[in-house]
């Protein structure tokens, strides 16, 4: 082999490639022992008893006693630790004592749901915000910049909660419009075999379009208002990254050249601030699985936000200690997955 062929640069090039690997695996490595840790500090920090969640409250000391045990909760706090997370390594994150099923089949059951909502409310997100955050950089000071601002704060501070009642009410008991709570109406649960979990993709697959018009129209409306609080914070962002672009001596030049806004604006500053949009979005979906909590008790839709509610309610520390760790396993491959698109788009940042 020719020694010229790998020479001195190209060694450190594939040191600096690995140290940087190495560098990205601890931190993934430290944030899911964080992780791990959080969710355990909480089940054994909230004020709810594990064996009571079990056997009920009248129960005898020796019937306690034999729970408390078999749970390991006798044992010394680092030890449990330690055990939770072998057991979550093997994909054991205990049984309900709401359902009486284990935790992960449970989960299984229920996420696609949450995720179809999130898929929903993120493509409403990118479709309004993305847009009505760039006419708003370029229409700056216009009547359309201080409606998009009103739309954003608007976002930021009105009740989740509220805004599902209220649209519950004008939409479905008024007007007609969408379905009620759950994912399909009460005649066609069961009609569809789950292969995805996904209701409408399954319905679909199977050529179940009656089911399919029944799931459209009930996730419309909580997808809808899920979508409407990530149009908020992407259009905002979207609007300061775009200020920012247009402020830059490349689109002034471009301008003098007699290239008109639109070539401008998409062609030249919208692919400057894609990969910041790409890392935007990532976050904004994660934190969609946060706001689902809300939206699926007002619109009892059967997701992970619905289970996790009941778990609180009944105290079912696994149910509980297993949404949210879901949940932050989520937000950890969406980062993971947002870092690798982000130096795809842009290798400068390699």
């Amino acid at each position: 082999m020719d020694q010229d062929a790998f020479g001195p640069a190209d060694r450190h090039r594939l040191l600096t490639i690995m140290q940087g690997l190495a560098g990205r695996v601890l931190a993934i490595v430290t944030t899911l022992l964080g992780l791990l840790f959080l969710t355990f500090a909480m089940g054994r920090l909230l004020p709810a008893d594990p064996v009571l969640a079990i056997t009920g409250p009248e129960v005898s000391k020796a019937v306690y006693d034999r729970v408390y045990n078999e749970l390991g909760l006798g044992q010394p706090i680092w030890m449990q630790f330690l055990n939770y997370v072998q057991n979550v390594l093997t994909g054991d994150l205990g049984t309900s004592a709401t359902t009486g099923q284990p935790i992960v089949s449970d989960l299984l059951a229920v996420f696609p749901a949450t995720i179809e909502l999130a898929v929903i409310a993120m493509i409403v997100g990118a479709v309004v915000g993305i847009p009505l955050g760039i006419t708003a950089a370029v229409k700056r000071g216009t009547i359309i910049d201080h409606i998009a601002r009103i739309i954003a704060l608007a976002g930021h501070s009105v009740p989740v909660f509220w805004t599902g009642l209220m649209a519950l009410f004008v939409f479905y008991a008024k007007l007609q419009l969408v379905g009620a709570s759950g994912r399909v109406d009460v005649f066609y649960e069961g009609l569809v075999t789950p292969i995805t979990g996904f209701l409408m993709l399954d319905s679909a697959m199977e050529g179940q379009w009656d089911v399919f018009r029944s799931a459209l129209g009930h996730i419309i409306l909580p997808g809808t208002i899920l979508g409407y609080y990530s149009v908020a914070y992407i259009s905002r962002m979207s609007r300061s990254f775009m200020l920012e672009q247009l402020n830059q001596e490349y689109i002034v030049t471009a301008r003098a050249k007699g290239l008109g806004t639109r070539k401008v604006v998409w062609r030249h500053a919208f692919r400057n601030i894609r990969v910041q949009l790409l890392t935007i979005m990532a976050l904004t979906f994660g934190g969609l699985l946060e706001g689902a909590v809300l939206i699926e008790t007002v619109f009892g839709w059967p997701g992970l936000g619905q289970y996790l509610t009941r778990g609180l309610q009944m105290n079912d520390m696994n149910v509980v200690m297993g949404a949210v760790l879901t949940i932050g396993l989520v937000f950890l491959t969406i980062n993971i997955l947002s870092d690798v698109l982000y130096r795809i788009l842009d290798p400068r940042t390699g």
